[in-house]
């Protein structure tokens, strides 16, 4: 059983689950109007991404004995200046989540509750992936200066990236 406290940072943290893959959704959605099709690419995959690591924090929740709780967030932005506007802003939000998730940390093990910890350890090392990956992208862009030939290069890259589902060990 997870403690009132443990369930209700637990329900906040999906909430920040889902509110990544809406948020990434409208990225894709300015890559689409830009007829850059392999960034989209990439957020759609981090949308499914997001999604994913949402609904392991609802099925967490339930088995652990507590009630998952979908709530609402704020409206999230649609309109970015660059490619590397977006980007910069995709790593700025992963930080943000990998501070949340240090926190949960900290509170699951504050709690001695080990089981949380043990789930929450998943997401920690996770979280290193989902700094590094945009960063790398954000360093290119950099580099380029989202110019013509090598911005469509870094495209057809992008549209190589697929959805691998989560595995838990």
């Amino acid at each position: 059983m997870i403690s009132e406290k443990m369930q209700e940072a637990l329900n906040d943290q999906m909430k920040w689950e889902f509110y990544s893959e809406f948020l990434y959704l409208a990225m894709a959605g300015y890559f689409k109007s830009r007829s850059l099709d392999g960034f989209a690419n990439w957020m759609m995959v981090q949308t499914q991404e997001e999604h994913a690591h949402a609904v392991m924090f609802f099925n967490y929740i339930a088995d652990a004995g507590g009630r998952p709780e979908v709530r609402a967030f704020d409206q999230m932005e649609n309109e970015y200046e660059s490619v590397t506007d977006v980007f910069r802003k995709t790593v700025e939000h992963e930080k943000l989540v990998t501070r949340r998730i240090n926190d949960l940390m900290a509170l699951a093990l504050e709690e001695k509750d080990y089981a949380t910890a043990k789930f929450l350890d998943w997401f920690v090392k996770e979280q290193v992936e989902e700094v590094a990956s945009p960063q790398k992208i954000l360093d290119q862009l950099e580099l380029v200066k989202e110019e013509g030939n090598a911005l469509m290069m870094l495209d057809r890259e992008l549209a190589q990236r697929v959805f691998n589902p989560p595995v838990v060990a």
